[in-house]
């Protein structure tokens, strides 16, 4: 799946996110075929048609370029449970805001489903990760303190949002266990169905 350009007035910044996109392609295909571990950033940077030193202009590390394409995630699950009426229940906001990471996974499943693979069986891929989604759990715990009724940085609504995260954490992995076969959508709502009842409404 390759990497959605992030919306910008600035036609340089969109061609540099979009060339970037192209290469986080190119190099996820190698990374796939021949581990991650295995290749090399020269040889990541040489599949996609650029120079080393070109390869890290567009990324700080391998780990940043098998990442590219979750990005702004975090941002879009955020922005999306504050769009939520304020009146809906709380699970459900927060269910209904994971849908902005869902159609990432929709768009191409049987890449998604390898990228995850390769994420989840490469321990420094796996750190990586964890990094990141420490980082939504945040963006979501700040737009979900306020329907919480509480402030910013409030625990409570950190521990929330880390259920959340959690929940759709434990859905991908049992998809990526079982493969396409499985319903991720239907996952998803399991999951997060399985610990509703211990969300304040």
């Amino acid at each position: 799946m390759a990497a959605t350009p992030p919306k910008s007035a600035d036609p340089r910044a969109q061609a540099r996110a979009s060339v970037r996109a192209k290469i986080a392609q190119s190099v996820f295909t190698i990374f796939a075929d021949r581990g991650f571990e295995e290749t090399t950033a020269t040889e990541a940077a040489e599949a996609a048609g650029i120079s080393r030193a070109s390869f890290f202009r567009y990324f700080s590390s391998k780990e940043e370029a098998v990442f590219a394409a979750q990005e702004a995630m975090g941002e879009e699950i955020a922005a999306a449970l504050g769009e939520r009426p304020a009146e809906e229940e709380t699970w459900t906001a927060l269910r209904r805001a994971f849908d902005a990471a869902v159609r990432n996974y929709e768009r191409s499943p049987t890449e998604t489903l390898k990228r995850v693979r390769l994420a989840r069986g490469t321990p420094a891929l796996r750190a990586h990760e964890l990094e990141r989604q420490e980082q939504w759990r945040l963006m979501i715990s700040d737009q979900l303190a306020p329907r919480l009724g509480l402030e910013s940085g409030d625990l409570r609504a950190e521990a929330v949002a880390g259920a959340a995260m959690a929940a759709f954490s434990a859905a991908v992995a049992s998809w990526a266990e079982h493969g396409e076969k499985s319903d991720l959508i239907g996952l998803i709502d399991e999951s997060f169905a399985a610990v509703r009842e211990h969300v304040p409404q």
